[in-house]
């Protein structure tokens, strides 16, 4: 049974995160394939995670399979989330053939934070750069901005605003799609400023009566599309969103895949993501109407945006009992400026620099309403965060001004050579840890 559920963990991670094909580029393998007469590398950060307290230390490996000696040089760069040249070093190496070389180097005296680094080789016949990331005592990192003194007034009267639209909740079983004994529910609901929305709702048998299922609810990735999610466990439901303008509900808010994420901007009432979170705590308030469905097992998940919507729904609505975020984006947005990312501040400055009266800057201020870092304090369920630390949308100093100001029991998984994605290990813990906190054994 939780072999299955692991499995539907994947395959939802795959359905509802960021489409970043710009990571793997981005990415060097940890272990690279050795080929049997050239030169090859290894890397080995020499503390788990990439994570020191002070003193950052690596080891280097040079193999030598070809019959040639290698002479050249061994160097690094070291740089922080701006692209801001910090410190550099170099060792003058020669290789014999058929021979492996081993090369350590430490680098003492950084400030608390993460730390791009690059390690490259210059020899006769390579040349090759292997990129990777360490932190020093991240749990010390804390963004330098404050949430706005309005923050949870703004949210409290927005949620009031959800409260009044009726939410005209329309339960269709779709037959054609139901298979290994689970029933599939196609919702349709009204949601901020009436909006119309969509999510999938799949559920066991029951096998006696008023038997009541836990709820996994999956929130949605960037311009990601839900599906009815299948699997052959019998005590668990999936509830799948498509907020406003994506998947089923996108009708009257179709849009460039670019200009969703900016839509709005200039007015933080009007906003698109101040309505995508509502829509995903109306999603809550169609569980909670379902006498199948259990009351206080409800949990969120999803991964870049969906991990950021699992934030800010856990934060506004305390009928979530579990929180499991992956790689949550607009994290710490001020601290994104500068260089930190390119998406998506690039489509910000350009539809501030053609939208009459919105500055980049306005821009910013707008977008503090919508931070998972000012969310993230107001969590009081237990959180279960992953983070990839060669992630280019959301880098590890982000992700950590987040986590930090989680106050609720928390654990965090971390990936040194993933970017917007998080590894086998956090899914197997997730998975393990739902089932126990909502008491299904095996």
């Amino acid at each position: 049974m939780m072999r299955n559920l692991y499995k539907l963990f994947i395959t939802i991670i795959s359905l509802l995160t960021l489409n970043a094909d710009a990571v793997s580029a981005q990415q060097t393998p940890a272990n690279p394939v050795e080929v049997e007469g050239e030169v090859s590398t290894v890397l080995t950060a020499q503390s788990k995670n990439a994570i020191f307290d002070n003193v950052a230390s690596y080891t280097f490996e040079v193999k030598n399979a070809s019959n040639a000696t290698q002479t050249g040089k061994v160097s690094y760069i070291i740089t922080d989330q701006f692209n801001k040249k910090l410190r550099k070093d170099s060792i003058l190496v020669n290789i014999s053939r058929a021979s492996t070389h081993s090369y350590d180097f430490t680098i003492p005296g950084l400030k608390s934070g993460f730390y791009k680094i690059n390690f490259m080789i210059n020899v006769t016949d390579y040349d090759d750069t292997t990129r990777r990331v360490f932190g020093i005592r991240p749990e010390e990192i804390r963004s330098t901005h404050e949430k706005p003194a309005d923050f949870d007034s703004f949210w409290e009267n927005t949620k009031t605003e959800l409260a009044k639209v009726k939410p005209e909740y329309k339960v269709t079983e779709k037959f054609d799609l139901e298979k290994d004994k689970r029933k599939v529910f196609l919702i349709e609901m009204k949601s901020l400023g009436g909006v119309t929305i969509y999510a999938w709702l799949t559920e066991p048998e029951h096998h006696m009566k008023h038997q009541t299922f836990p709820v996994l609810l999956m929130l949605p990735g960037y311009q990601a599309t839900n599906v009815a999610l299948m699997g052959r466990d019998d005590d668990m439901a999936f509830v799948g969103i498509d907020v406003r303008g994506q998947g089923l509900s996108k009708q009257g808010l179709e849009m460039r895949r670019e200009d969703y994420i900016v839509n709005g901007l200039e007015d933080k009432n009007k906003y698109i993501m101040r309505g995508i979170i509502m829509d995903c705590i109306r999603a809550v308030d169609f569980i909670f109407t379902r006498s199948e469905l259990s009351k206080d097992r409800v949990a969120v998940t999803g991964g870049s945006m969906g991990g950021y919507l699992s934030i800010t729904t856990a934060a506004l609505d305390k009928r979530i009992t579990l929180c499991g975020p992956q790689n949550p984006f607009f994290s710490d947005i001020y601290n994104m400026d500068n260089g930190a990312v390119e998406w998506p501040l690039n489509h910000m400055r350009e539809y501030a620099r053609i939208r009459p009266g919105l500055t980049f800057p306005k821009a910013l201020d707008n977008l503090q309403y919508f931070d998972t870092k000012n969310f993230a304090g107001s969590i009081n369920c237990p959180v279960i965060m992953g983070i990839g630390l060669l992630d280019p949308f959301v880098p590890p100093n982000n992700s950590y001004a987040v986590y930090n100001n989680i106050r609720s029991k928390k654990k965090l998984f971390v990936f040194k050579d993933l970017g917007h994605e998080v590894g086998d290990k956090y899914y197997r813990y997730e998975t393990l840890y739902t089932r126990d906190a909502f008491g299904l054994f095996f």
